[in-house]
């Protein structure tokens, strides 16, 4: 009974918290969107082929030979190596998601913001008589398909690293980060 009573009471104490930060949240999603709208008019310019996205050199080796291991024999080079996938992929899924302490109305402008650029993108886009023929025949969709390929060869690469690192008692991050490696025998 008590806590229905305190939420009541808390609730325009919060109210008026979120209210103070909302101007400053928009103003951010404001500018956010300001920043990609280039980058969202211009996609036709990837549609046909006139701007490329550049594949990062590790996932361009990891997509020749995901499984090579040469130099990577301690811990140290294979936990290097997977940094260099992650700066190049993100972190990987076993890794708890980093906490951004946002407000609501932080989250809130950049998913209006994120909205608003995927609307401009798709009404610049689909102008193109024929898009997917035009991919096709520019060479953009064989593009987009090696982007993908290097993405997935890096993955693979990053946990077949990691396994290897757990093999050889490796900690994290040359392991998953769950990993507690065995303390060696005596």
């Amino acid at each position: 009974m008590r806590q229905p009573v305190a939420f009541l009471i808390a609730m325009p104490a919060l109210i008026a918290l979120c209210g103070c930060n909302a101007g400053r949240s928009a103003a951010e999603g404001a500018g956010q969107f300001g920043r990609g709208f280039g980058a969202a008019a211009t996609a036709p310019l990837d549609d046909l082929n006139l701007r490329r996205q550049q594949i990062p050199t590790v996932l361009l080796q990891a997509e020749a030979n995901p499984y090579d291991l040469r130099n990577l024999n301690q811990c140290r080079p294979i936990a290097s190596e997977i940094a260099r996938l992650d700066e190049a992929l993100g972190p990987d899924m076993d890794e708890p998601p980093s906490p951004d302490g946002r407000f609501m109305s932080e989250r809130a402008a950049d998913a209006a913001s994120r909205a608003a650029l995927d609307a401009v993108r798709d009404t610049t886009t689909d102008f193109i008589p024929g898009r997917s023929w035009i991919r096709r025949l520019s060479g953009a969709e064989a593009h987009s398909r090696h982007v993908q390929s290097a993405i997935q060869a890096g993955r693979m690469r990053r946990a077949f690293l990691k396994g290897v690192g757990m093999q050889r008692n490796c900690a994290p991050p040359a392991a998953p980060s769950w990993f507690q490696p065995r303390r060696a025998r005596r």
